[in-house]
């Protein structure tokens, strides 16, 4: 598959301009140019198969090269994370000023973010319709075992490109295979019920195994995951919970699997993995297949093993959600109290007594802590600008220093080819909880709770040196629940775990949108946030989106309308 993503830019470029136009009358313009494949040429098993590698090939959000690719990153982390209240956007205030603008929720409709996740995304669903017209051009094909698989996959790739746009604009014009002058079509519906349609034709028409053997691929339990996160949407959680059920059904306990290997360059593709992005390096491309959204998402410092580019800070609120009570059970009363002293206090000392979540250390770096296989995190200096970034790093997205060599782009140390999750194993849990927590099952969700729980109780404590002494560098602790005792403190709960188990994959947006308290949270937010980073600000309304960009309501000639 990697070798195929390799040509298929060349051959995508002539599948779109050329696949299925009026064929000219004059035999001299009827001649096939030299250097350019006929549509007769693609007409076959080969042509088909490389066409639906291509529109597998945007998921990482490039087609041009590694750099530029923030905004379109397959982990949504500026939309996600850092225009909620889990991250900022790091580095100097005017570097990537485009970007800080998302997190001050004040984008103009010419912000090249708009435009970057707007043309990615259209360019994977462009390349899902042309596999798609292809297929129907290829009798050979189409009605086959393997045809029906690929219109499948490449159903399932489009429901997720739009599915993207839906979350961060909502109304976009929805473009199939199908319709006749895409230039006309509007966008003054809701697309949801369409994405829906994708996916269910996926779930339908997916084997249980990877098709052809390769692990990257869409199949049945990505596209039973997928669809119930559609319906959970929809708030359809009567349809989603037996499909989460039958993803959870086909992987081992959750509890058996270590979290940390989730966020580990050598053991991609695992059993909590339900449908990743895959990266790689080394492969002749340049880097373009990497994980080129996350470039900039690593510490900041000349001597460290990766040194570029002090992007995506975690805030001050997301590490204080970290602590627990005397129970061991989140701290929920007392978010905003300032816990956690860090290089902003000139008599810093690692607060060991704290008790926390140990998920905190395997997602945040922070002062005083060992960091990966870097050593221990030295606080500001590891920071590009700490009065503008705060005190943490992220840890998710960094790869160990072990691994540099055979994991990162020659050269480009801060390019490597750990997968995104677009969906994994403890994310199900967590949204089948909530489908029970809504249908009053309140004994299944908080057992599937107390799954991502015990798990994260496994992690090995932190050390630091005391006195010539290895000690914990926390108290770290995480019990179960004992009950939920009402529907509201149960999704209260589970949101709460969200954050915790899925800080910093870009989530927490969605979620906080979906529960209809983005507005509240990202105003109790600001109050305590900007008064470490005075830039902080909250958000108006509850059911935010995004403006279209300007150029694509100017190129669509008035037929694109702005919400």
């Amino acid at each position: 598959m990697k070798a195929m993503k390799r040509i298929v830019i060349y051959l995508m470029t002539f599948i779109g301009l050329s696949l299925l136009g009026q064929s000219c009358k004059r035999d001299f313009l009827s001649v096939v140019p030299q250097g350019q494949l006929a549509p007769s040429q693609l007409t076959n098993s080969a042509g088909v198969e490389a066409a639906l590698v291509g529109s597998y090939s945007l998921l990482n959000g490039t087609t041009y090269g590694p750099w530029s690719v923030y905004a379109g990153a397959p982990d949504l982390w500026l939309w996600g994370d850092v225009a909620a209240d889990d991250a900022h956007k790091g580095s100097d205030p005017g570097d990537q000023n485009d970007l800080q603008a998302i997190e001050t929720h004040n984008p103009i409709t010419s912000n090249t973010s708009l435009s970057e996740i707007w043309s990615r995304r259209f360019e994977g669903i462009s390349r899902c319709n042309n596999t798609l017209k292809l297929l129907a051009a290829t009798p050979a094909v189409v009605s086959t075992p393997r045809g029906i698989q690929i219109a499948a996959e490449a159903k399932f790739l489009r429901a997720h490109y739009y599915f993207d746009l839906w979350k961060i604009f909502k109304y976009v014009p929805y473009v199939t295979e199908s319709t006749p002058d895409p230039s006309t079509v509007t966008n003054d519906k809701d697309i949801l019920p369409d994405i829906e349609a994708d996916m269910l034709f996926a779930r339908t028409n997916l084997p249980v195994d990877k098709p052809l053997g390769q692990v990257g691929r869409a199949d049945k339990i990505a596209a039973d995951a997928y669809l119930g996160k559609i319906y959970l949407y929809e708030a359809k959680y009567d349809l989603a919970l037996p499909l989460f059920n039958e993803v959870i059904s086909s992987r081992p306990d959750l509890t058996a699997l270590d979290f940390r290997d989730n966020f580990d360059v050598t053991k991609k593709n695992g059993p909590e993995a339900i449908f990743d992005v895959q990266c790689s390096v080394q492969d002749g491309s340049n880097g373009t297949n990497g994980n080129v959204g996350d470039m900039l998402n690593n510490p900041y410092l000349g001597s460290l093993p990766v040194t570029c580019c002090g992007f995506f800070n975690p805030s001050f609120d997301l590490v204080n959600a970290f602590r627990v009570d005397a129970n061991g059970l989140p701290d929920f009363d007392n978010l905003h109290t300032s816990y956690f002293p860090s290089s902003f206090d000139p008599n810093f000392q690692v607060p060991t007594q704290l008790s926390i979540d140990p998920r905190l250390d395997y997602t945040v770096g922070r002062q005083g802590i060992p960091y990966r296989d870097w050593g221990i995190m030295a606080g500001n200096s590891w920071i590009r600008n700490p009065g503008n970034d705060g005190p943490f790093v992220p840890y998710k997205s960094v790869t160990d220093a072990a691994a540099l060599a055979s994991h990162t782009s020659p050269g480009v140390t801060n390019l490597n080819d750990l997968n995104v999750h677009i969906i994994r194993l403890a994310d199900v849990y967590l949204m089948a909880a909530e489908c029970a927590a809504q249908t009053n099952d309140l004994n299944t969700a908080v057992g599937l709770v107390n799954k991502v729980r015990t798990r994260a109780a496994k992690l090995p404590a932190k050390q630091i040196n005391s006195g010539g002494m290895l000690i914990n560098a926390a108290n770290y602790v995480v019990s179960p629940y004992p009950s939920f005792p009402n529907t509201s403190y149960a999704l209260k709960a589970i949101l709460w775990e969200r954050r915790l188990e899925l800080a910093m994959e870009g989530f927490r947006f969605f979620d906080l949108r979906r529960m209809g308290l983005l507005q509240q949270t990202l105003a109790d937010y600001a109050v305590y946030e900007s008064k470490k980073l005075s830039y902080v600000v909250p958000i108006s309304g509850n059911n935010y989106f995004y403006p279209i960009p300007q150029t694509e309501i100017d190129r669509s000639k008035g037929v694109l309308k702005q919400h």
